[in-house]
């Protein structure tokens, strides 16, 4: 496979050899969603808990972000690498062979499936740093203090699960969808129920000459010197776009850094060093690639909540700043009238809270997002309130929950555009953190396959 992988590797791909649940393990107990989400919602992790039970499950292979704040966040990372090992020896994961995996995900909230293919990205192809021009590139800005503790995780980690998507602008469909057509050709890997109303998931494994040949040709017409400046005004191709788990996909990068350092003080040639580098597996990353036109990929914005607030004391600070605060009916007429396009161009942010309901109008705006806006204003405003804290919200219904707790506020933010997406990206660089979401809460990834990150392994 390795030579048949090498006109992938020019546009940052490797080929993975993924690791499956073995036979006779229960796959709805198995997988379990992005450890990202639910950060505020304890409860849906304590479900989780009692419904996997003792049963093998990446629950025990994963970090869930509501724990990270708990005194016992060093036993947890421990006891994760534990599992890990344990799953390996006795036997709980099973190579699948080397290949693409083709994913189809169907959710009870799009009528159509979303479809990806999971991939090895190339480390040395990414640079989270701002300004950057790599050919894979983070979609918001990363928080570096965010880093420490995954990295914890990943430094001595045997494995690695992907919730990672990156994103492809492929409007004529000449990648995952056109292999999509041809699915009934491939080794079916799984087909099965997801829990928590996450829907249903299939994959497939893509290892013969033609998919690989399909794979590259469909890279090269998406970078090609002609094509990209057309359409998004830039010499400098921006071919994966992380959409999900950007933080995760830094870390990534991080341990990978320190791996080259280690293997560049240890004793040997430089051609002996060099070979080591390019082969280590910690040099790539999991991740499954999504074209941002398919019909199965919802692009929602990520809410704010703010705990511990005083009200009056936020709305008189939004006033000093001149931003205009209309109270409204109900939450339905504030999130309706934030979704539509203001006639002044100003920015508008709904909020509620325990009853309340209204719009925060940002008159003449800095930023280029409406999102931009109200993050400038909070970074400022809790930068002087320590005891006030904030989360950020995957869908309406979790942020309307949260926003009736005493002292909490909800601010729900208008939907991004995904058609002008790429350009965005490349023309101005990164978006305020926590812009938008692909998908609600329980459509996001859920951990099923996994890889080895170790080499000799």
């Amino acid at each position: 496979m390795n030579g048949k992988s090498a006109n992938l590797e020019k546009f940052g791909l490797g080929i993975p050899e993924v690791l499956l649940p073995a036979a006779g393990l229960d796959l709805k107990v198995w997988a379990v969603v992005a450890c990202d989400q639910y950060s505020s919602e304890r409860e849906y992790w304590e479900r989780v808990r009692h419904f996997v039970d003792d049963k093998p499950s990446t629950l025990n292979l994963i970090f869930p972000e509501c724990y990270l704040e708990d005194k016992d966040a060093q036993d947890r990372i421990n006891q994760i690498h534990r599992s890990m090992d344990l799953y390996l020896d006795k036997g709980y994961l099973a190579s699948s062979g080397q290949g693409f995996v083709l994913v189809e995900r169907s959710t009870p909230y799009v009528a159509s499936p979303r479809l990806g293919l999971l991939a090895l990205l190339d480390l040395e192809r990414y640079d989270f740093r701002q300004g950057s021009k790599s050919l894979i590139r983070p979609t918001e800005g990363i928080i570096l203090s965010r880093l420490p503790p995954r990295m914890a995780i990943r430094r001595a980690a045997s494995l690695e699960l992907p919730h990672v998507m990156v994103l492809v602008d492929d409007p004529k469909e000449t990648l995952v969808e056109a292999l999509y057509r041809r699915k009934e050709y491939y080794k079916k890997l799984y087909d099965f129920e997801l829990m928590e109303g996450g829907g249903h998931v299939r994959a497939w494994l893509l290892n013969e000459q033609p998919c690989l040949d399909q794979i590259s040709l469909a890279l090269h017409g998406m970078a090609k010197s002609k094509t990209f400046p057309r359409r998004h005004g830039s010499d400098e191709p921006l071919l994966f776009a992380v959409g999900d788990g950007n933080h995760s996909l830094a870390t990534a990068k991080a341990i990978w850094e320190e791996v080259k350092t280690q293997i560049s003080s240890m004793a040997g040639t430089d051609t002996e060093k060099a070979a080591r580098i390019h082969n280590h597996p910690a040099r790539f990353a999991l991740a499954e690639i999504v074209n941002i036109h398919n019909k199965g990929l919802p692009f929602h914005p990520i809410h704010r909540v703010l705990f511990n607030l005083d009200s009056r004391d936020f709305f008189a600070a939004l006033k000093t700043e001149g931003v205009e605060i209309i109270q409204l009916p109900d939450s339905h007429q504030a999130f309706s009238r934030c979704d539509e396009e203001d006639p002044e161009a100003a920015h508008r942010i709904a909020w509620v809270m325990r009853g309340r309901a209204g719009l925060l109008r940002f008159v003449n705006p800095n930023a280029k997002l409406a999102v931009g806006s109200l993050q400038n204003f909070l970074d400022r405003y809790l930068k002087s309130r320590p005891g006030c804290a904030i989360d950020y919200i995957h869908g309406s219904g979790s942020l309307l929950s949260l926003s009736e707790r005493p002292d909490s506020l909800g601010l729900y933010c208008p939907p991004i555009d995904k058609s002008s997406f790429f350009s965005t990206i490349v023309k101005d660089g990164v978006m305020p953190r926590k812009s938008f979401s692909m998908g609600e809460a329980p459509e996001k990834r859920f951990y099923i396959e996994a890889r080895r990150i170790k080499p000799g392994e």
